[in-house]
């Protein structure tokens, strides 16, 4: 029954935001709390539930808040205004171009394994540049999506770490065999991003565009430029990045400390710091509160246990003659699995008991943990309504989480097909 009504939960929410008949917040709090109470769950505990769920994100929440506002902050002063520039003199005006730039650039930025920050530094760069060029900004979020997938397999990702320590192993063990699987889809994003630059080449044509990033500015933006602080702002950011990736400071308290410096330095006036709160609020706003909802919706599936029954309901539907299908399975279904479980949900709880599944059946436990990070909140990871930085994506580039998830979902699903098919190739997993 539980299980049921956790299947249940997730339908109805992805339901009702895909056919935009209830906004994504009030989904992700409200459809929990329905199915919470028909399942039995009493409001005090309930309650308890929803705070547990919120301290979780806790941390999520204030590091988004913070990090919007520090790349506001840099955007005003024109921190990226040559970066955007160079990156459009090199492609010329050409969609393909655009489209196969932001997906390298992607990767490259990527190799941090923080999502989080990849989003931050490549839609800052890329938003204005397909907006001038007028390309869909659903294949911006889409591009920036899949390129992050594969590269998440890296050993020092969050997605990753869960299933080394879940399996008790080793990065080697994990990472060194799915190589080739990285390297296949890797090729398949950049397939796609040629596939949809044709398609808006198609469309638009190749501009003869002499980009400037002060032409589409208004008066005020030019007033809060800050030219002259542009290297301290550049040096400043890359440290920023280094402490980030050395995990030397708390990643909440990095951006919180860092926005307020930058906010200051850039603009010591008090009326010039009101502006850049204002200019942004609502973006900060909608994506913080965004995480804060999230919240709600995880602490009630996993306080309740359906999320725990799930899993067993999932596991329960293999049968034992096709036991041997075990970790293809896993893999073909890693990726909707991001759409149904938080990552610690699926490594803590579904991976633990498919890999004691495929022990008693004489399958390397090993190969669960390499066929389930084939999709599972890696490739998943930014169309999934259960991370954070799927908000953030969906935000900066200005786009409905539903349209997203529908334009990008096929797309994803082809990168984990496709590595699973490299993994059966190259022996990472087994038939």
């Amino acid at each position: 029954m539980l299980a049921l009504l956790g299947f249940a939960t997730i339908a109805t929410f992805l339901a009702l935001i895909m056919t935009k008949r209830m906004g994504v917040m009030t989904a992700l709090v409200l459809v929990p709390i329905v199915f919470g109470l028909l399942a039995g769950v009493k409001p005090v505990e309930l309650g308890e539930m929803i705070l547990a769920g919120i301290k979780q994100v806790a941390p999520t929440g204030i590091l988004l808040m913070f990090a919007v506002l520090y790349f506001a902050t840099m955007l005003d002063a024109g921190l990226f205004d040559p970066v955007i520039a160079g990156i459009v003199r090199a492609v010329k005006g050409d969609p393909l171009k655009v489209l196969l730039g932001t997906a390298v650039l992607t990767m490259i930025v990527h190799l941090d394994g923080d999502g989080t920050a990849t989003f931050m530094i490549v839609l800052s760069a890329f938003v204005p540049i397909y907006k001038q060029l007028g390309i869909n900004r659903l294949m911006l979020a889409g591009i920036v999506a899949l390129s992050v997938g594969p590269l998440h397999l890296v050993p020092w990702s969050g997605t990753s770490a869960r299933a080394i320590s879940t399996l008790n192993t080793n990065a080697a063990t994990i990472f060194n065999p799915n190589v080739p699987a990285i390297f296949g889809g890797i090729l398949w994003v950049l397939l796609v991003a040629y596939i949809w630059g044709k398609r808006e080449r198609k469309r638009l044509g190749v501009l003869d565009l002499q980009y400037h990033p002060a032409d589409n500015l208004n008066e005020e933006q030019k007033r809060l430029r800050r030219p002259k602080l542009i290297w301290f702002n550049a040096i400043f950011t890359i440290l920023l990045i280094v402490t980030l990736m050395k995990a030397w400071v708390p990643t909440a308290v990095l951006f919180l400390v860092s926005s307020m410096i930058a906010l200051l330095i850039n603009y010591p006036k008090l009326a010039d710091q009101q502006k850049i709160l204002r200019n942004h609020g609502m973006n900060i706003f909608m994506v913080s509160s965004m995480i804060f909802a999230a919240g709600v919706f995880s602490g009630i599936l996993g306080g309740s246990k359906m999320i725990d029954a799930m899993a067993n309901a999932l596991v329960a539907l293999i049968p034992a003659q096709q036991a041997n299908l075990l970790p293809t399975l896993t893999a073909i279904t890693s990726l909707p699995a991001s759409i149904l479980f938080t990552p610690d949900a699926y490594y803590f709880g579904v991976v633990p008991i498919l890999s004691q599944t495929a022990t008693e059946f004489g399958i390397d436990k090993l190969e669960i943990g390499r066929a389930a990070l084939l999709g599972q909140m890696t490739v998943g990871f930014p169309i999934s309504p259960l991370t954070a930085s799927t908000f953030l994506l969906v935000g900066l580039s200005e786009v409905d989480l539903g349209e997203h998830q529908r334009f990008t979902f096929f797309w994803a699903w082809g990168t984990t097909i496709v590595m699973t098919i490299v993994a059966l190739l190259t022996g990472s997993i087994h038939i």
